[in-house]
């Protein structure tokens, strides 16, 4: 009887080793590639605002690049 006592604590020691270790999960993720984007050396920047007599105001601001790339970004509000 006492032997098998012995057995038994033996088995579920092994077996509770086992299941420790199989809960160990480990990820591993690749860094990004590093992504440089050079900014153009000459860029011309428009700037226009307005006002209107009701409370409102529009601001439109226009960059091209050396490459003739245009975006124009134009926000409104109102009191």
């Amino acid at each position: 009887m006492r032997n098998q006592l012995l057995a038994a604590v033996a088995l579920l020691t092994i077996v509770g080793a086992q299941a420790a270790t199989a809960e160990t999960t480990v990820i591993r993720r690749d860094a990004p590639d590093t992504v440089v984007v050079d900014r153009p050396a000459t860029e011309h920047k428009t700037v226009e605002t307005r006002e209107s007599g009701d409370g409102c105001r529009s601001k439109t601001v226009s960059k091209t690049n050396e490459l003739g790339d245009r975006k124009t970004v134009h926000k409104e509000s109102c009191d």
